[in-house]
């Protein structure tokens, strides 16, 4: 069969990574692809919001299966049309995409369902916005309502923070059209984990535990980003908890989906925060986390095409997960400056040398080749991925793997995976 893969960065060249694996697979396409997801597939030069193109594509290959990565094509409906073409496609359509595409949706669906989450208040006009605020204080949590790449959530720690940051999002047009409608929260205390569950719109098939790092520096320091490491398993995510979140978060939720006419089958991402063995969620996704995707495909024992066939057809029946005894952990090497503003095109050295060794596999971002050297293309360049007996084995193979690879001003954490250590 051959397997097409949508998008570019550290979750797709991972999903190329474990799907080139599977015997069931004879090629593996990957539109648009990096530089690393070169040397497993063969990149297209398709963007991901060209669903035509991407279409045509598929029909002239006879791509078998499709796997959708990012969230844009997911709202832009790529999965409805590739449908209505009659082939086989992983990923949420248009309509349950909607569940990470607004998160004003995502939270009016939350509460009719009952799903555990923070107070909020939703707003297009800013004085109402501040008002809210004032009478709320802070700390507080302002979020762009549209898809903003992972940037678009901002923990103010006062009301002026607050108010600037409703100022920049409704009425500067810091995040376009994404922040036409602000969504703004009571912060949460707490401890984050990433939940990942297969679902057919009706059974559920959970991944194994993850917590990601959203803050750009050591210690939750700094801007939102798109995530700058994760480690799996996550010691946070008791088995009382892993069953809290099954039972009061994506079944509800699922079943509402459903009945709001928008069925819900593919991967679902929760992001929770726990505290004292409570939980409240904090958004969904309607894709595969970035960066968890790494570390849970590299424990994966599963075969994964399979899994995404069942669920692209509506039916997980008979389906489980087998997972490596071991820890992996995820550390993200980003362009200086990111989130913010960043130089491209620096030269990449010694990506072999973390390639070589054992248990660390260097995933590709932001990357593409340039008179023959693999240079920076994006803000997030490479996820390297360490495997260990234990997450503390986890995070050396990882560190070993960064200390070999160098470019001009990188930048990235050094405490990925402290979280797991200090349980």
């Amino acid at each position: 069969m051959k397997v097409l893969v949508i998008g570019s960065g550290g979750r797709e060249h991972a999903l190329v990574w474990k799907i080139a694996q599977s015997p069931l697979v004879t090629e593996v396409f990957c539109a648009p692809g990096n530089a690393g997801i070169a040397g497993l597939a063969t990149c297209v030069a398709i963007k991901v919001d060209d669903v035509d193109g991407l279409l045509a594509f598929a029909q002239q290959q006879q791509v078998g299966l499709t796997v959708v990565g990012p969230e844009l094509p997911l709202t832009l409906g790529l999965v409805d049309r590739f449908r209505e073409a009659g082939l086989t496609v992983f990923g949420a359509t248009r309509a349950a995409a909607l569940i990470e595409g607004s998160k004003s949706f995502s939270k009016d669906l939350m509460a009719k369902y009952g799903v555990p989450t923070a107070g909020y208040g939703t707003f297009t006009d800013r004085d109402r916005a501040v008002a809210f605020i004032e009478q709320q204080g802070a700390p507080i949590v302002v979020k762009a309502d549209g898809l903003a790449a992972g940037k678009g959530v901002i923990l103010a720690a006062t009301v002026e923070e607050a108010i600037a940051a409703v100022e920049s999002i409704l009425c500067d047009g810091a995040f376009g059209s994404a922040g036409a409608r602000v969504v703004i929260e009571e912060f949460l205390e707490g401890e984050e984990a990433s939940f990942l569950a297969f679902t057919d719109g009706e059974r559920i098939v959970p991944l194994a535990s993850s917590q990601d790092h959203k803050a750009a520096y050591d210690g939750d320091t700094g801007p939102n980003t798109g995530g700058m490491g994760a480690y799996s398993p996550a010691p946070v995510v008791s088995q009382e908890i892993h069953d809290k979140i099954i039972e009061q978060v994506l079944k509800p939720t699922i079943a509402g989906m459903a009945a709001e006419g928008r069925s819900y089958s593919s991967i679902l991402y929760a992001g929770v925060m726990i505290k004292e063995g409570e939980l409240k969620v904090l958004e969904f996704n309607a894709r595969f986390g970035d960066p968890e995707t790494q570390p849970l495909l590299v424990r994966l024992k599963s075969d994964l095409v399979p899994v995404l066939l069942a669920c692209a057809r509506g039916d997980l029946s008979g389906i489980e997960l087998e997972w490596h005894d071991k820890a992996a952990v995820c550390v993200v090497m980003a362009a200086g400056g990111y989130p913010g503003d960043y130089v491209k095109g620096q030269v990449i050295e010694g990506l072999d040398a973390a390639a070589g060794i054992e248990d660390v596999v260097v995933f590709h971002a932001g990357t593409t080749v340039q008179n023959d050297e693999i240079v920076t293309a994006g803000g997030r360049v490479l996820g390297v991925t360490g495997l260990g007996t234990t997450v503390a084995e986890a995070i050396d193979r990882a560190y070993q793997g960064v200390k070999a690879i160098r470019w001009q001003d990188v930048h990235y954490r050094s405490d990925i995976g402290r979280k797991a250590l200090n349980r």
